[in-house]
């Protein structure tokens, strides 16, 4: 199966270090991803109050 889609990406012109790119965005983006939960606290409420501090 990899060979017939290299053969495509030859035909359709896709440079192998796309391909490369490609993977390395597949390993960096997967759902494999750090804990996001804080993300869910709105930004304003996760910051630390600069009013009256010196």
């Amino acid at each position: 199966m990899k060979t017939l889609q290299k053969w495509f990406d030859q035909i359709a012109g896709v440079a192998e270090g796309e391909q490369e790119r490609l993977a390395r965005a597949r390993e960096i983006f997967s759902d494999e991803m750090a804990d996001v939960s804080n993300l869910e606290i709105p930004a304003c409420w996760r910051r630390r109050s600069r009013i009256g501090q010196r």
